[in-house]
């Protein structure tokens, strides 16, 4: 128990010190685990670890989602989303932020990316909201909360991680993101109408678009639309598998940029450089994660926290707030793959012996980890959109995401209060 505490204490300090996260967590799960058994069993621990997960069936959808998310990108179909939702919305009041998070929603239907949606979504959206004069701080805050859309709306790199940690399935996580995903955009939308009723200054109404170009403008995304469903709708009815249906997505992000003629052989070198890069950095990190927990269980602290919890008397919700919360906590520091690989290990073995049902546990862990991409001091999303938008202080940015974070709390207290959220779609698979 002592060593896993002071294990973790060394990980903090070493990742401040700029070694990488993955790096950080391989270097001290094969150091703590060599203390307790000997450098022989921990350097075949650790190598051993990395080779069952790197030949893990169901990691194979990860690169594959990935790459569909770099084709969507090289196609360009986020200025075609943007462009559908403002025709239909931009003649509300805050409009064009609701058409932020409308084709934040639709991006991410298709690259599964919480920081590729807010980074895209940031050169697409935010030219527009100045020109019609909304503020930055709505203006930021809305495309950094969409942004985080990215990862509930499936496909969703997360949740084939949170699959892979839990043996929980992976097509069942993703028809489980689907309502809470669509609740979530509806929750923001809310948010945005109650901010600029509140203060019209923030976000004044545009020029209403007529009826037939906002029909013509919904027709440009029939592409993301047709992917969405085939990926999507062939998990749900058993066609295919999930790591079928990312080839199947890949292959059709692929050609659909080249019918439109954005795809070069230049560029598709690009998008598999880029697919391979990304993939590489989520693998590091795993790796150091199976070892780092390896350590940590053989230490004794899983046990001990699994002890320390029944010992509560708590019912299972009562530990899911507690998780809930620590998860809101953890937000404020670490990124979402860094919170997951580190305690959904621990967090699984706990719930198992509770019955909780694995695949609404991981909407619900979603959802918290979405809150904590934008709320500060290191909010992950807000990073990404400051980065783009330079000329936007910091604080601006997470002044203006407080409204999505409170609708990002009603999202969590309605998925908790009410599982079948969740849970009714994949009960009908």
């Amino acid at each position: 128990m002592i060593l896993s505490l002071i294990g973790l204490a060394a990980l903090f300090v070493i990742c401040f010190l700029g070694v990488p996260l993955g790096y950080g967590m391989l270097i001290i799960g094969t150091l703590g685990f060599a203390y307790i058994r000997g450098m022989g069993p921990a350097m075949e621990m650790a190598g051993q670890q990395i080779v069952d997960l790197s030949m893990n069936y169901n990691f194979s959808t990860l690169p594959l989602f990935i790459l569909m998310g770099a084709f969507v990108h090289r196609a360009r179909l986020s200025d075609d989303l943007y462009g559908a939702a403002h025709a239909w919305l931009s003649h509300r009041r805050g409009g064009l932020a609701m058409t932020t998070i409308a084709a934040c929603a639709g991006f991410s239907a298709v690259s599964g990316s919480s920081l590729a949606t807010a980074a895209t979504m940031s050169k697409v959206a935010m030219p527009p909201m100045r020109k019609y004069g909304y503020d930055d701080a709505l203006a930021t805050g809305s495309i950094a909360a969409g942004g985080t859309l990215g990862i509930l709306i499936p496909p969703s790199v997360p949740l084939v991680i949170y699959g892979i940690l839990t043996n929980a399935d992976i097509g069942q996580l993703f028809v489980a993101g689907i309502v809470p995903g669509l609740m979530l955009v509806l929750l923001f939308m809310a948010a945005i109408a109650i901010t600029t009723r509140l203060r019209p200054e923030l976000g004044r109404a545009g020029p209403r678009t007529a009826w037939p170009e906002r029909w013509r403008a919904l027709g440009r995304v029939w592409g993301i639309l047709v992917l969405f469903t085939i990926v999507l709708g062939g998990i749900y009815l058993g066609i295919f598998t999930p790591t079928e249906s990312a080839g199947i997505g890949a292959v059709g992000a692929m050609l659909f940029a080249w019918g439109r003629g954005r795809l070069t052989m230049r560029g598709l070198f690009q998008s598999l450089v880029e697919c391979g890069v990304t993939t590489a950095m989520i693998y590091v990190v795993a790796f150091g994660a199976v070892a780092f927990s390896n350590f940590v269980a053989m230490s004794g602290l899983t046990g001990a926290i699994v002890r320390s919890i029944t010992a509560l008397n708590l019912s299972p919700l009562g530990v899911v707030l507690i998780m809930c919360a620590i998860y809101l906590v953890m937000g404020m520091v670490f990124d979402s793959l860094s919170m997951m690989l580190l305690t959904i290990p621990v967090f699984a073995a706990i719930l198992v012996s509770l019955n909780v049902d694995l695949i609404w546990f991981g909407i619900v862990a979603i959802i918290v980890i979405e809150i904590g991409l934008i709320t500060p001091p290191i909010g992950m999303n807000v990073f990404v959109v400051k980065s783009v938008v330079k000329d936007v202080d910091l604080w601006t940015v997470f002044r203006g995401v407080w409204p999505f974070v409170f609708a990002g709390l009603v999202a969590l207290a309605l998925v908790i209060a009410f599982p079948q959220i969740a849970l009714w779609l994949p009960s009908h698979m």
